[in-house]
């Protein structure tokens, strides 16, 4: 009887949930399926199993090469993808042997990591959503894209759509940050803008949504490791910005390498086939991540590669990234009944399909003009976008005394391991990019009065250089120093224990601040940085991440004031890495923190909340939020009872009250107060970007529906439950003007 009874809700669940998504999958046509069947007709079973098959080539090290071995595999039929291969040259001499020297001339797919730019390198991903501007977000994956394909790739592995609430994991650069609705509405934008108008569009590539699912949740921030949370909590918090991507129409999915519900989601078919499949109706295919597959063995799920393949197949992963499983065993897998041909012809036609939808098979060569390629990469529209997108993604932390903007007038002592520096400025997961494209700070800065000194480097204990930096400071106006990290210490197999500036660049800071002089801190990093000192002493803070090829324009622009700074932050940064996880969506306690209580949630030692939450991000003027109202629409009273959608309209007036036009995120949240299940104190539900002139004031309007009310109810069902709504609106997560509604 039980078991009956969790089989209705969980279907109740699945209908309630199909019933709010959008039919905007990636879809295959009629005409592509039949000749998908024709072809599939004709493959034997090592064909088969190597459309299965993705291997890299060696370039990275040592340069556009690939392994001899691998061009045999290709020759056989027995590999059917490349990734790490770019460069129309490249690509032509791969595709070539595909086409020209195999018994079904089937093409290559070529897949690469663009992840914030190919060779025009854009802000790391987590830097654009500091931007909240899905229209720059979309502008710059397109960009990315119409470069890369450009030059021979027609797959990439993003978008990363992993939330990410635990700094110490240097992923989160890779993310949109620590919240499911900012990072569902940026997964789509990157898809749109990585696929372009149409899959087959010789400017567009595939989209890779990773890491699925969880991927970010691993315990203690540290990469590879295991995630452990409730199928309530994954479904709420975590699971939004992948069914977004792929609602957006993302032709792939990567695996993650974590387990979830103690089985590895390379081997999950709750996620791969239950979730993604049946639920969601996915119809790309499902890529692994690098030798994720054989990567089972560790986890102790199977005995052997052997099994692990058998696993990912039954699971639903449909290509093996690297690990040759597939190819070593899949064939004696099939021989002893672990798995079916019908099996691995599903997997076959998943991958055609999408080779047909590129218009491969009509011409293998389409993403290898030569000319278009010289053409595209740096184009200087290019590099304008990157400086547009750029100043837009850096978040103002601190202003006093309103130190910035800067006046040209003054003489600036620019200093700090740095600021003139380009090594570090393409981030880490660059692309093809070159550091020696990009603009420093120093040179953004040229034509001031300004004197540079290193002051230290990165890391280590080396002060030599304190007594220069301190003298050039001496001979100031305002100093600028730019911090941060080293682009590999933030990304994959990056976790940090210590979130704090790296070497001995807090306390050249801190030498800086005895001067008396303005400070004006300029952090270049890839995650939230804990640096309770900087704050406090520093004058003014620009949080600017890495920028990629215009950062010393795009800095430049704000720092003069050319750009009003608009970003905002999307994942908190805390105070100490003793609050991590800290994060705005939190769930109340039966304790909440009462500062006159000691028996509430806090610390004895630390403050709850963050140094600066997420939401947060100053401007150089200023803006009022007045006369919110929330209106349940007339037709929805009593909407729930009557069976009719619920729908309510948010109004507030916003003012620009300072002497500079300046960008607004006008964000709203809402609160559920009583729920069947414990709800979150705060939930993004919708945000705006608007533009204000100095006393312009303009009415935003917000229109939440009952899917924006709903959630995972104590009987696993989503949708919304009667009662009080706390609706609030501001400029931060901490910020906010509150009214309260009842819907019944």
């Amino acid at each position: 009887m039980q078991s009956i009874k969790s089989f209705i809700l969980q279907a109740i669940a699945l209908l309630s949930l199909q019933s709010t998504l959008p039919a905007q999958n990636y879809q295959p046509s009629a005409g592509i399926n039949a000749r998908v069947e024709a072809l599939l007709a004709k493959m034997t079973l090592e064909e088969k199993i190597g459309q299965l098959t993705l291997y890299t080539t060696d370039w990275g090290s040592t340069g556009p090469t690939i392994r001899e071995g691998y061009k045999n595999d290709i020759r056989s039929g027995a590999c059917g993808n490349l990734f790490n291969s770019h460069s129309t040259t490249f690509v032509r001499e791969l595709q070539k042997v595909a086409v020209e020297e195999t018994r079904l001339k089937i093409p290559l797919l070529f897949g690469f990591d663009v992840i914030h730019g190919y060779k025009t390198i854009f802000p790391i991903p987590l830097g654009e959503a500091a931007s909240w501007d899905l229209d720059a977000i979309e502008k710059s994956a397109r960009v990315a894209s119409a470069e890369a394909s450009a030059a021979g790739l027609n797959w990439t592995f993003a978008p990363m759509v992993d939330i990410g609430r635990d700094p110490r994991w240097g992923r989160v650069m890779e993310g949109a940050g620590e919240d499911p609705y900012l990072g569902s509405r940026i997964a789509e934008a990157r898809v749109k803008g990585i696929q372009g108008k149409k899959i087959g569009d010789p400017d567009a590539m595939l989209a890779c949504v990773k890491h699925f699912a969880g991927y970010g949740a691993a315990m203690g921030g540290r990469d590879y490791n295991t995630v452990d949370i409730s199928e309530k909590y994954f479904r709420e918090f975590y699971l939004p910005p992948y069914q977004a991507a792929v609602n957006a129409g993302a032709a792939t999915v990567m695996t993650s390498f974590n387990d979830y519900d103690g089985v590895p989601a390379t081997g999950n078919k709750f996620l791969l086939d239950n979730i993604l499949r049946k639920e969601w109706g996915f119809e790309g295919f499902v890529v692994t991540d690098y030798t994720s597959i054989n990567e089972m063995v560790n986890h102790g799920v199977v005995a052997n590669e052997k099994e692990a393949g058998e696993l990912a197949l039954n699971a639903g992963v449909d290509m093996d990234l690297q690990g040759g499983i597939y190819q070593s065993y899949l064939k004696k897998s099939l021989q002893e009944g672990k798995i079916t041909e019908k099996q691995i012809d599903e997997a076959v036609r998943r991958v055609l399909r999408l080779k047909f939808e590129l218009g491969l098979f009509e011409d293998p060569y389409k993403f290898c003009n030569a000319e278009r390629e010289k053409n595209t990469l740096l184009a200087p529209a290019h590099r304008a976008a990157a400086r547009e997108v750029s100043r837009k993604s850096i978040v103002l932390l601190k202003n006093d005394n309103n130190a910035l903007p800067l006046r040209k007038t003054q003489k600036i002592a620019l200093i700090g391991p740095l600021a003139d520096n380009k090594t570090e400025l393409i981030g880490n997961w660059n692309g093809a990019g070159n550091f020696n494209d990009c603009v420093s700070l120093k040179e953004g800065l040229q034509g001031a009065s300004l004197q540079y000194a290193k002051g230290c480097e990165v890391e280590g204990t080396d002060k030599s250089g304190f007594a220069e930096a301190l003298r050039i400071a001496g001979q100031s106006d305002v100093i600028v120093v730019a911090v941060g990290e080293k682009a590999m210490m933030s990304g994959e197999a990056a976790a940090r224990a210590h979130i704090n500036l790296p070497g001995v660049q807090e306390e050249l800071i801190m030498e800086l601040c005895k001067t008396g002089k303005p400070v004006v801190v300029v952090l270049m990093n890839g995650r939230p940085l804990a640096i309770p000192a900087v704050a406090e002493k520093a004058t003014a803070i620009l949080e600017t991440w890495w920028l990629g090829t215009e950062t010393g324009h795009a800095i430049a622009d704000v720092l003069w004031g050319e750009y009003n700074p608009s970003g905002k932050l999307p994942m908190s940064f805390p105070r100490s890495e003793g609050q991590i996880p800290v994060f705005y969506n939190e769930k109340n306690t039966g304790r909440p923190f009462d500062p006159n209580s000691k028996w509430t949630s806090k610390y004895i030692d630390e403050a709850n909340s963050p140094q600066w939450p997420f939401g947060f991000g100053l401007s150089y003027t200023t803006f009022s939020y007045n006369n919110l109202k929330a209106t349940p629409e007339t037709a929805a009273t009593r909407g729930l009872a009557a069976g009719k959608q619920v729908k309510i309209r948010v109004s507030v007036q916003v003012a620009n009250t300072g002497k500079v036009a300046g960008e607004e995120v006008v964000q709203l949240y809402i609160r559920d107060l009583v729920g069947s299940t414990t709800r979150p104190v705060k939930a993004l539900k919708g945000f705006q970007k608007i533009a204000l002139k100095p006393g312009e004031s303009r009415e935003i309007t917000f229109n939440l529906t009952q899917d924006d009310l709903s959630f995972y109810r104590r009987d696993n069902t989503f949708g919304m439950e009667p009662g009080a709504f706390d609706i609030m609106v501001g400029g931060s997560s901490s910020e906010v003007k509150t009214v309260r509604v009842d819907v019944k």
